[in-house]
């Protein structure tokens, strides 16, 4: 199979506060949005693929648990200590926990769909090491 492009759909229901979230926090520049009716949706870059946020989903702002959001969306940064200083000056209250395997944040996103960021360069001695 051939795949031109990839992406992942992220439904919310605090829409516009997590269009905000993903492009003022972690800087994902707008491709392009659509209105239908009460159906909304934004597309913003994600690396060489894409998030569409779309309506239509059930926030729960504390966090939601794997069994409710058994996906999770990584960024891997090269300075996980920048990263958190960054989320700290959008009023983000986050620590990195560090590993045998590498350096993570997590975090929940205005809807509290699991995020979490990581240190690119942990993740690439663990590739490497396979």
């Amino acid at each position: 199979m051939k795949i031109d492009n990839y992406g992942i759909i992220l439904n919310v229901e605090h829409f516009d506060a997590c269009v905000r979230f993903y492009k003022d926090v972690f800087g994902l520049p707008e491709m392009f949005s659509k209105t239908e009716g009460d159906f909304r949706l934004t597309c913003l870059e994600f690396g060489n693929a894409y998030l569409m946020i779309e309506t239509e989903g059930v926030a729960i702002p504390t966090g939601k648990d794997v069994s409710r959001c058994p996906t999770k969306l990584r960024f891997n940064v090269p300075d996980i200590h920048q990263a958190r200083a960054s989320l700290h000056q959008h009023g983000i209250e986050a620590e990195v926990m560090d590993n045998d395997w590498g350096s993570i944040i997590t975090l929940y996103d205005p809807d509290g769909n699991r995020i979490s960021i990581r240190d690119e360069a942990g993740f690439r001695a663990q590739a490497d090491s396979q």
